[in-house]
């Protein structure tokens, strides 16, 4: 497998090998140790899938705060997305700062997501899916956000607001500059 650090050192980009035959292809997706030795220490306990119908649809920003906050390893089993990270951690280098990488089910490229960002994606396919593992489990208590479009982030989403697709939650999640400090 490959790790690569993204501009976000935190934030790494992960290629597994594919081992391809007459009949396909075959990956490890995650291994907790070839993980550890690539300095990824993952517990995984939950993994989620979601499909998004339509091009242009945005999941995000989101992320749970502590004690519950969660790491993540996303990756996309059908389609394309733009997978975004935005750093939350007050006394980091980065913070603010948002990193973004297209995964694919042809590139097979996965985003780890550490403890202290959101995360967000953005379909550039009909009918994505993407999987992805995560550290802690879901705490609704914990379950948080930030607005997708806000203008301090700056993200460059490949959708427009008139076209990007929103559920109710994401269209009202506050701005950057008012969370409070949940990541020290």
């Amino acid at each position: 497998m490959k790790v690569i650090p993204t501009a976000i050192a935190d934030v790494k980009v992960i290629t597994p090998d594919a081992f391809v035959d007459g009949r396909g292809s075959f990956s490890e997706t995650y291994n907790k140790v070839s993980f550890a030795r690539h300095g990824i220490d993952l517990d995984i306990v939950q993994d989620n899938q979601s499909w998004s119908a339509a091009v242009g649809t945005i999941r995000g920003l989101h992320f749970q705060s502590p004690p519950k906050a969660q790491a993540k390893l996303v990756r996309v089993i059908r389609g394309r997305i733009l997978d975004v990270a935005v750093d939350l951690r007050r006394r980091s280098q980065t913070y603010g700062r948002w990193v973004a990488e297209e995964l694919s089910a042809e590139n097979r490229k996965q985003l780890f997501v550490p403890i202290g960002f959101a995360h967000g994606l953005c379909t550039l396919e009909a009918n994505t899916e993407i999987l992805y593992k995560v550290t802690e489990y879901y705490s609704p208590s914990n379950d948080l956000g930030v607005a997708w479009d806000d203008p301090q982030l700056a993200i460059k989403w490949p959708a427009s607001p008139s076209e990007a697709i929103l559920s109710d939650r994401d269209r009202q999640q506050p701005a950057f500059n008012s969370l409070p400090a949940y990541f020290e």
